[in-house]
């Protein structure tokens, strides 16, 4: 029995009073069927390769579509280090011939793909035509959900990865800001329209400390952004996991249209 005002030790690794999950084998349970299979786009870094990793964790079967081919490698491998089954495709989300046969694919060796996460897209750094970037990153979830909903199961689920710089105007380029907003556009029109078939939900990062966002996080502007951040840092790439993996999930199974936002508190000091 223990004595009042005790506590017991953290586990090994965790700062006390840390909540951040791990991926392993203490992961909160969120009920997917062991076996199903989810697409994860972008899945090379950042967001995508630790929601393909939080993915595997939950008994998913994991295929992972990137451009990078040497980055998709590398979490392939890291996910079967850990027990996890993942099908690797290096695919460029804006190429619909693509899009086809890597679902094809992974349709063929594993059988219907339930859930979708379209996180593939351009850094919010990148300097790009605005034409372009609105149909590369709007077009391609368009192209690849559509694609995907021809063959989806019952219970399909979707999450879009769009950002806070979609529902408030900050420092983001122009396009990316146009783009993401449209990105949350979409996924209520999906959630509305097309609720007999998917229930369509979207994420809404911050400051996420991802190789992509590094540079801008180090810069005057980027330090005055996270001097705004009522949690004082980044958030890190399995904290947006996790709330992707939630949306995805039954536990979230009366959640359609939400628009989840994850930016430590940004979004109420603005």
């Amino acid at each position: 029995m223990r004595r009042p005002g005790r506590t017991r030790p953290a586990s090994p690794g965790a700062p006390v009073g840390d909540p951040r999950p791990g991926v392993g084998a203490g992961a909160p349970r969120l009920g997917f069927r062991t076996g199903d299979v989810v697409v994860v786009t972008g899945a090379g870094s950042g967001i995508g390769a630790a929601t393909a990793a939080a993915a595997a964790a939950q008994g998913l079967v994991v295929s992972a579509w990137d451009l990078d081919a040497a980055a998709l490698a590398a979490v392939s491998a890291a996910v079967r280090a850990t027990g996890g089954v993942v099908d690797p495709h290096v695919v460029d989300v804006a190429d619909e011939a693509a899009v086809r046969a890597a679902l094809s694919g992974t349709r063929s060796a594993y059988g219907p793909v339930r859930h979708l996460v379209n996180n593939a897209g351009p850094s919010s750094a990148t300097e790009l035509d605005f034409d372009h970037a609105v149909r590369l990153c709007v077009g391609s979830v368009r192209s690849v959900t559509r694609a995907w909903l021809e063959q989806a199961p019952p219970g399909a689920t979707l999450v879009n990865t769009a950002s806070v710089a979609g529902t408030v105007v900050g420092t983001a380029s122009d396009w990316y800001s146009a783009a993401k907003a449209a990105i949350v556009g979409y996924t209520r029109h999906l959630a509305a329209h097309r609720a007999d078939v998917v229930r369509a939900n979207a994420v809404a990062p911050g400051m996420v400390d991802t190789p992509r966002l590094r540079g801008f996080a180090e810069s005057p502007t980027g330090q005055s952004v996270l001097a705004r951040v009522p949690s004082h840092r980044m958030a890190t790439p399995d904290e947006i996991a996790w709330p992707i993996l939630f949306l995805l999930s039954p536990l979230a199974s009366y959640v359609n249209g939400a628009v989840l936002v994850v930016d430590g508190g940004w979004t109420v000091t603005q």
